[in-house]
Parts: structure tokens; sequence; C-alpha cells
């Protein structure tokens, strides 16, 4: 690989956006702002666009023409580019693609593909030909790579791995209530879930981390909780892909501490397959900056998808 894509990581939180030299994965610019979602979809496009083309100007700037344009956001995606959900950004039902594609060839995709694709390439997930990558923060999402590619499904939908409703009646007593692991075990769940407990308001849930560290039993049986629910979750996945590894990201999934411990403990126990039992279960290397290297690779080219839309935006 040689040359420079550009990356634009769309989250409900921040827009983040680099300059990406595609030899080695690191980021030669690097922009953050804030996505303040409430203003609506068209108003977080506008910031995204006015970010790619700011990028895009210092690259012509260094004398360079980038290899691609790529925009990962926190939604589904469908093949075409297309936004399938408005859960974090209201982009459904906007022309996103075609915008971006106003500004050069540009691939749309959902993040934690672009997060597992540069963990595959750049980070934790470099040794193996098949790797799933789960990403953990303000939601729980999922993706495999084989050979260097995220599987995007039939539909761009198969990512989803915490945010369906699980009901199963009591054998005893017949009662039956939803479980939702997004809803218990994401970052946000456990800030949640620590409050209603003690009545304290802390932002994030890896001050969480910080308190049980600290003796916060409170804080500490929240986060072992959790990440027992997550490790099950992680095994069941390990016991329909049979992967070489896990890879886990996001602000609250590479954190060390109990939550880590409790989750890769739970998944060990639960995995059904004594040969797959010692997998490695890893804490992904590449940091906040994932989002952003991976969709500078999306939109280079690399990944199926990827390479067949931008054959047929070429052609």
């Amino acid at each position: 690989m040689s040359g420079y894509a550009i990356g634009i990581d769309v989250g409900g939180t921040k827009l983040a956006g680099g300059v990406v030299e595609l030899a080695s994965g690191r980021l030669l610019a690097r922009r953050v702002r804030p996505t303040q979602p409430e203003r609506g979809g068209e108003a977080v496009l506008a910031d995204a666009l006015a970010l790619a083309e700011e990028l895009l100007q210092e690259l012509e700037q260094w004398g360079a023409t980038p290899d691609g344009l790529g925009v990962a956001v926190c939604e589904l995606v469908a093949p075409d580019g297309s936004i399938g959900s408005g859960q974090a950004v209201a982009w459904q039902g906007l022309p996103v693609r075609e915008r971006f594609a106003a500004l050069g060839p540009a691939v749309v995709e959902a993040d934690v593909r672009a997060h597992a694709l540069a963990e595959a390439r750049y980070g934790a997930g470099r040794p193996f030909s098949l790797l799933s990558f789960v990403g953990v923060g303000t939601g729980i999402s999922a993706c495999l790579v084989q050979d260097g590619r995220p599987f995007a499904g039939a539909r761009g939908n198969a990512l989803v791995l915490a945010s369906g409703a699980l009901r199963f009646p009591c054998p005893s007593c017949g009662a039956s209530s939803p479980f939702v692991l997004e809803a218990y075990a994401s970052g946000p769940a456990l800030v949640a879930r620590y409050h209603q407990r003690t009545g304290h308001r802390v932002r994030r849930a890896e001050e969480l981390v910080t308190a049980a560290d600290a003796g916060d039993e409170q804080a500490a049986e929240v986060l072992r909780s959790g990440g027992a629910a997550l490790g099950a979750a992680v095994a069941w996945l390990v016991n329909v892909l049979d992967p070489e590894a896990v890879v886990l990201g996001g602000g609250l999934g590479a954190a060390p501490g109990l939550y880590w411990d409790e989750l890769v403990s739970a998944a060990r126990a639960q995995i059904w397959a004594a040969a797959g039992r010692n997998l490695p279960i890893l804490r992904a290397q590449l940091g906040a900056d994932a989002g952003v290297v991976g969709a500078a690779l999306l939109g280079a080219g690399f990944g199926n998808r990827t390479e067949q839309t931008l054959t047929k935006q070429r052609s």
C-alpha cells in the first residue's frame, strides 16, 4: 500500500477526521469537533462535508492526491451506502454518499466495520485471517473480518450484537421480561445502573472503573455484572463463527479492570468447543483513531464491498 486517504468517523458525540498514510496507518492530520446530533441530520452532514473538504484542501497543499474518501457512521449502512437507521445520527433518507461523492470517489460504511478493518490491518488483529471484532461504548456491535475483508451481510446489517430483546418465560412461575444486552452492559447502561443503585451521577463508564479500583463495591458489582453479560454474548459469537481471535474495542471494550476481567472469564466459561476455549481475546490497539483509519482504508478500496463500489463509481 502507498499513498493517502481521508477518513471521517461520525459518532453520536464527535466527528473525527484525518489524513491517513496507507502504508503505516498513521494519521498525518487529525480534526475533531462535536457532532451535536440534536441539530438534525442536515446540520451534521454539512459539518462532516466541511471537515472532509478541509482535509482535502490540506492534502492538496502538500501536493498530494487522496486515494479515496471513506465515511464511517454509527448506523446501519446498506450495500449502496444508504443509511438504514437513525438511532444516533439522523441521516436516514438523506443522500449521504452522493453528497460526499461530489468531493471525489467516496464510500460510506458502518463504523464497526471501519474499526474492525483498521484493527485487522494495523492493530491487534494483524496476525489473524479470521477475526471477530466487538465494539463496546455507547452501543455494542460486532463485525467478522475474513482475509482483510469485513463481512457486511446481504443487506449491510451484520453488526447488531446487543440491540435485540431476548425474552424467555421462567420455568417456575411463567413470568417473562425482555433483556436487551445493550441496555445492560454498554457504557451508558452501566452509568444508568450505577445511578439507580446509588443515586450518584457519573458521566462515563470509565469513571466506574476508577471508582471500583478505589474500593466502590457498587461500581464493582455493576462492572462485574455487565462484563459477565457481555462475555456470554462474546461466547455466543465464538460458538457461531469460530474465529481465530476476538478483539474488543471502543472506550469501554478495551479498558482494563473488572469489566474486562469478568468479560473474558465469562466468555471462556461459555465457549462450547474445548478447542476454541482459549482463543486470544485481545484489546484493540488503535484507540479513538480506529474509526478514522478504517474509514480511510475503506475509501481507498480495501474490503470487498468497497472495491465493488469504487469500481462502479470509477467506471
